[in-house]
């Protein structure tokens, strides 16, 4: 057993395809599937079931991949941390940052950042809350920004913000002129929504949960340039952050009531190594944002 082959093993997992897994590797197929079939004979195990185009982990499989991953984030903390004796001359940062948070908050983070460490390469990765809490455990992302709630015991997180969420209406609705607007009064609009797993759904649903009144949405999508523009359009209402919508001549943010608010963490795996890279973008976070209520 090599690491190449866990390599390959753990990249064939994440897209249940032997040619996706061959292409993200820039590796010909044919060799990937001889890796593979080396790691099952040495193995003695069947690691997957293979279905014409689809594979998928075998109960075997499923087993293993945590400690393929397991090995490979080792190989990958002890290859960083001998690197780092040169120095924080150079480095990789990968974050994880949804993408309404890297549209509206971390634009002027990300440009001060690379301004005090032009020799490191930031990577952002545009996911939702929970995704990045997922790809933080599997090792994909080194950290990233997920929200306050419930989250694993293995992530060390800090909070660095917390922002009203708001209910988003055009400009003429009968909201718009309004301080306030309960949940109740909320759900029964036409609503351009989130997706199932969106964390801000999500926190609404659990907020108006128990008072039997069913959501009237017209229309998902996680796209939230989307959700603006349909709300824009006179589709239905939504909510966002209100530091999306707060400079927007063509909409209007209503409070909650009670008002309604979100804490945003930066988080990275307890145990796992956090480069002096890693390390310095969530020192340079922290500082920057280290004023906020």
């Amino acid at each position: 057993m090599d690491l190449r082959q866990l390599r390959f093993f753990v990249e064939i997992a994440r897209h249940g395809n032997f040619t996706k897994a061959a292409e993200q590797l820039h590796v010909a197929q044919p060799a990937v599937s001889m890796a593979i079939k080396k790691l099952e004979e040495e193995l003695d195990l069947v690691l997957f079931s293979r279905q014409e185009r689809k594979v998928a982990l075998t109960a075997e499989g499923k087993i293993f991949l945590a400690h393929a991953r397991r090995v490979l984030a080792e190989v990958k903390a002890a290859e960083m941390e001998m690197g780092e004796l040169h120095g924080l001359s150079k480095g990789e940062v990968r974050v994880g940052i949804p993408p309404m948070l890297s549209a509206y908050y971390f634009p002027d983070i990300i440009r001060d950042f690379v301004r005090r460490y032009p020799n490191l390469h930031l990577s952002v990765y545009g996911e939702g809350a929970w995704r990045i809490q997922k790809m933080i455990e599997q090792g994909e992302l080194d950290m990233g920004v997920i929200a306050a709630g419930i989250y694993p015991e293995n992530l060390e997180v800090r909070r660095f913000l917390r922002e009203e969420v708001v209910v988003c209406v055009p400009k003429g609705h009968s909201f718009a002129g309004r301080k306030a607007v309960s949940f109740d009064e909320f759900m029964q609009q036409p609503l351009v929504f989130y997706k199932e797993g969106y964390y801000i759904r999500e926190l609404i649903f659990d907020v108006t949960k128990g008072t039997g009144i069913a959501p009237n949405i017209v229309f998902e999508t996680n796209l939230f340039s989307l959700v603006k523009s349909l709300v824009r359009n006179g589709l239905g209402i939504s909510t966002f952050l209100r530091m999306v919508v707060s400079n927007d001549e063509d909409l209007r943010a209503v409070s909650f009531d009670p008002p309604l608010y979100l804490d945003l963490l930066i988080a990275w795996k307890k145990l796992g190594y956090l480069s002096r890279a890693n390390r310095a973008f969530v020192d340079f976070l922290l500082d920057q944002t280290k004023d906020i209520p």
